[in-house]
């Protein structure tokens, strides 16, 4: 299958395992899952995701890390944390990984916990090869927005619909304007990786009630303009005018490389 995977990085609380559910259910989509299947993923997903925001944090909730990576024959998925491991606490009642577990185990092909006391890794395969997973040891800073990367190809427009979508809806957007939203998504999926510094679609979104903030990048010099120029439609105007406000920033790479970010707001 023609279709590469993302990595997700957000923080991990109980309403954003909705949104991991939601990527995961678009990259299945676009892997040309059944509807049961992606059913499965999503239940799955949604147990080792809550697993993390149940067990792994004590207090102020950590990073959760999502990978995805679909290969010929496998979709392995990586759920991933930097807390204390999974160990039910007093108090959590029925907040048990007893339960969580052989659902996991039940709809997948086969899944493996590690880690411990500086993180866990719930890694899931649904019938595909696991890929070699980098780790730098380096602690993540827990981030205060969404960060999605993705290589360009089918699976971004998907993915970006379910996410934004889910976003718009958890910041109370009318239907209107979250359809709204999930068009500007559509924009910015057409982008392709000569496009970004990086080769791949790099957006980022913090979500507060009433509004999302999106930027996308890094991108090469001049493909912000570009982006732009792309959502002009005939006779109908542009759909920049969807966004409250959108705006080109300039910055730099540690390598001392000039990127750009393409930065809008949408209001509901």
């Amino acid at each position: 299958m023609n279709v590469s995977g993302f990595e997700l990085t957000l923080p991990a609380t109980a309403e954003n395992v909705m949104v991991v559910r939601q990527a995961v259910a678009g990259l299945g989509e676009a892997l040309g899952l059944g509807g049961s299947r992606i059913a499965d993923l999503k239940t799955v997903i949604t147990e080792a995701c809550n697993n993390v925001v149940l067990h792994a944090y004590d207090d102020e909730p950590g990073p959760l890390l999502v990978t995805a990576t679909p290969a010929d024959e496998q979709l392995e998925i990586q759920v991933a944390d930097e807390g204390q491991g999974f160990r039910p606490r007093a108090g959590d009642g029925d907040a048990s990984l007893g339960l969580g577990l052989p659902l996991i185990a039940a709809l997948s092909d086969s899944f493996e916990i590690s880690g411990g006391r500086q993180g866990s890794r719930t890694t899931i395969r649904f019938g595909y090869a696991p890929p070699d997973l980098s780790d730098n040891g380096s602690p993540t800073e827990v981030p205060k927005e969404l960060a999605i990367a993705l290589a360009p190809g089918a699976m971004v427009r998907p993915v970006l619909a379910r996410v934004m979508g889910a976003l718009a809806a958890r910041a109370e957007f009318s239907v209107d304007r979250l359809a709204d939203t999930v068009l500007l998504g559509d924009a910015v999926s057409s982008s392709g990786e000569d496009d970004f510094s990086d080769g791949r679609v790099g957006i980022s979104i913090k979500d507060s009630p009433g509004t999302l903030g999106v930027r996308v990048g890094p991108l090469v010099e001049g493909a912000g303009e570009k982006l732009i120029a792309e959502m002009d439609v005939p006779g109908a105007g542009s759909l920049r005018s969807l966004a409250s406000t959108m705006e080109i920033t300039k910055d730099e790479t540690s390598q001392g490389e000039a990127v750009e970010f393409l930065v809008f707001e949408v209001e509901r």
